[in-house]
């Protein structure tokens, strides 16, 4: 199927999963949603299409073919793709493939393509599938690579709004497959639906978006990114920090909600989470260095849209009744991040590029 090598592989957060599948604890008890009508539920979202360019976001200034893209900041990684020896040539490659029009939604595909799908009904699927995968404790890439499928197939399908669902949860199958030891069974995703949908409609289903997207189905995402950025952002840390950690996890999450992110590249979303990460915890120190710029080859100005677009979201000035992701990092487990507080306004100044 002319996959990337670097794109297949087995994750340590799915190694983990795995392992903690072997335990004696009692199953949990699997929630069944059927969203029916989504024109029914109370969330609004507002119509982005006034935000939107006419094409995918790309880097305003990229930096200089001569300049320093790497950082050794991956050197004590035991994940091939954060090791220095190979990590430039791997990153080049993602930001390469992440450009590609074959693995890129049109950015206003809604008013474009779809005559029933709204922003509205796009977002209550994702916040519903982001449960779903906390439910199977399913990991991060399988969540993004899900909304990346839903996302390309809609921008070259009409889709009827009672069959979104089935869109949806057919993605995420498709997704589990590529990522997961162990996915969840068709039965699974038909059980998660209420029995809306039977397995014979979710395998048809299966079967075109694998056949509309030409069976391309390793790009990149946001996470991919973010891996690296996270790193690069702790570089003169002596220990992990896991509260940016996660809340550069939550931010990527909430993102994923939003149908006017679209426009920016994974790459770009990732370096803005961590830009927005950096200024929530610490907000009176400059949250972008010459290390972040060199190896994720943004400026401060290149990301001022997008860190400004993921801002409102954090700050539930936008979307705010999609509460999946706010809720599930409300939890101890990761540190309580969606209840810290970032000031309102971001200083003019940090946009401002930095001398590398």
């Amino acid at each position: 199927m002319g996959e990337p090598v670097t794109s297949v592989r087995i994750t340590r957060a799915s190694k983990k999963r795995a392992a903690s599948d072997q335990s004696l604890q009692p199953p949990v008890a699997k929630k069944r949603v059927a969203l029916g009508d989504l024109t029914n539920l109370k969330n609004v979202v507002a119509n982005p299409k006034s935000d939107l360019g006419g094409g995918p976001e790309k880097p305003k200034s990229r930096l200089k073919k001569n300049e320093k893209k790497t950082v050794e900041v991956e050197a004590n990684s035991d994940d091939p793709q954060l090791y220095a020896p190979y990590a430039s040539d791997i990153y080049e490659y993602l930001h390469s493939m992440e450009i590609e029009n074959k693995r890129r939604p049109i950015p206003d595909y809604i008013e474009k393509m779809q005559k029933d799908v709204t922003t509205n009904m796009r977002g209550i699927l994702v916040d519903w599938l982001v449960e779903v995968a906390e439910e199977y404790k399913l990991v991060s890439d399988t969540l993004y690579l899900t909304v990346s499928y839903i996302d390309r197939f809609l921008s070259l399908n009409v889709v009827n709004k009672q069959k979104l669902q089935l869109l949806g949860v057919s993605c995420m199958l498709i997704a589990s497959k590529y990522e997961e030891i162990s996915p969840p069974s068709i039965e699974d995703f038909c059980y998660m639906t209420d029995n809306t949908y039977s397995k014979a409609e979710v395998v048809k289903k299966e079967s075109e978006i694998l056949n509309s997207l030409k069976f391309e189905m390793g790009n990149p995402t946001v996470k991919t990114f973010l891996r690296r950025f996270t790193m690069a952002a702790q570089e003169n840390s002596k220990s992990p920090n896991l509260e940016l950690e996660f809340l550069g996890c939550y931010l990527a999450e909430l993102s994923l909600l939003d149908y006017a992110c679209i426009r920016f590249l994974p790459s770009m979303v990732a370096a803005s989470v961590i830009f927005l990460s950096k200024f929530t915890i610490q907000p009176k120190i400059h949250p972008w260095n010459s290390t972040l710029q060199r190896c994720s080859g943004y400026r401060p100005s290149d990301l001022k849209d997008c860190v400004l677009a993921i801002h409102e979201l954090q700050l539930s000035r936008k979307l705010g009744s999609l509460v999946a992701v706010r809720d599930k990092y409300k939890q101890h487990k990761f540190k309580c991040v969606a209840t810290l507080i970032s000031p309102s306004e971001i200083p003019l100044a940090y946009f401002e590029d930095v001398e590398v």
